[in-house]
């Protein structure tokens, strides 16, 4: 098949080489050029700009846009619609708010176009590994484009989740899942690695990799991390989040359900960003002043 696309990032890059590796026709845009270039190297056909992008690309068209979630999206949207003709299609494969991707859905659909959301995971992997997509809006484009999808999964890796928004939600409530598991090792392995015996953490997160009902790829990934540096001293302790954490905990609120791992996997996120913590400190101030308990002073 033939595709735009629109970004080429860590994963749009990368996602290009897979389909091209496949057979498929790439046309690339992204602002910088130098990336461009390297993509062309790889096969791909470059463009100098969106217009450009859109008026090599044969009707009906489909375009995937792998920028950043907000406003980038948007304002892709903005410049493609101009530019495109009906029945063309745009997917969105990167991390949006799944209720942005139904208001963007409806704009293009009135503009005479196709809108996929596609939730995309597989980070820098999916070169390699291939990426789990999930994916939203009409049925009958999500025939059309299976190819394109086929070829980006692992076998068994994609599947039509539903109507506009429906990928992204999926995707979001993934990520949060994720914001879990992730304190939860990080959890394990901060108590193992206080211990009053000389464990080698390196050791146990390579082991628990066969049998144990804890074994996952996040734990193969941390096995690798180990064995680079079992003591990870490089490293500092600053968890960012980027936001599906956040729309999972208020989707979570918003419907009334339960999610206190969920939760407070993101709000030690913030605690990882603290240099100090004023709380902490309040409660340091309210020990001292009813129970006479000591503080340390800076």
């Amino acid at each position: 098949m033939e595709l735009g696309m629109v970004g080429l990032g860590r994963m749009g890059f990368n996602m290009t080489r897979r389909l091209l590796r496949d057979g498929h026709r790439l046309v690339v845009y992204d602002r910088n050029p130098d990336t461009v270039r390297s993509a062309a190297d790889e096969g791909a056909v470059g463009a100098s700009s969106l217009a450009e992008l859109v008026q090599t690309l044969k009707p009906p068209r489909a375009v995937w846009i792998m920028v950043p979630a907000g406003a980038p999206v948007d304002e892709t949207i903005d410049a493609l619609l101009p530019l495109m003709q009906h029945d063309d299609t745009i997917i969105d494969g990167g991390n949006s708010y799944y209720k942005d991707t139904q208001r963007r859905a409806k704009r293009v659909s009135e503009a005479g176009l196709h809108y996929q959301d596609c939730g995309t995971s597989g980070g820098i992997w999916g070169l390699q590994e291939g990426y789990c997509l999930m994916i939203g809006g009409e049925r009958e484009i999500f025939q059309r484009l299976e190819p394109i999808y086929k070829t980006l999964a692992p076998p068994g890796g994609y599947a039509y989740m539903g109507p506009s928004g429906a990928g992204h939600f999926v995707k979001m409530v993934h990520n949060g899942i994720e914001y879990g598991m992730l304190q939860a090792y990080g959890e394990g392995f901060e108590i193992l690695h206080a211990a009053e015996f000389d464990l080698d953490l390196h050791q146990i997160a390579a082991i628990w990799r066969y049998g144990s009902v804890i074994r996952s790829w996040l734990l193969e990934l941390l096995e690798r991390a180990l064995s680079k540096e079992p003591d990870l001293r490089s490293i500092k302790g600053y968890v960012e989040d980027s936001g599906e954490g956040r729309w999972t905990v208020f989707e979570a609120i918003d419907k009334n359900v339960p999610a206190p791992t969920i939760a407070l996997s993101l709000f030690q996120r913030f605690a990882s960003r603290q240099e100090e913590s004023f709380s902490a400190k309040v409660i340091a101030a309210l020990r001292n002043e009813f129970g006479g308990h000591p503080v340390q002073h800076e």
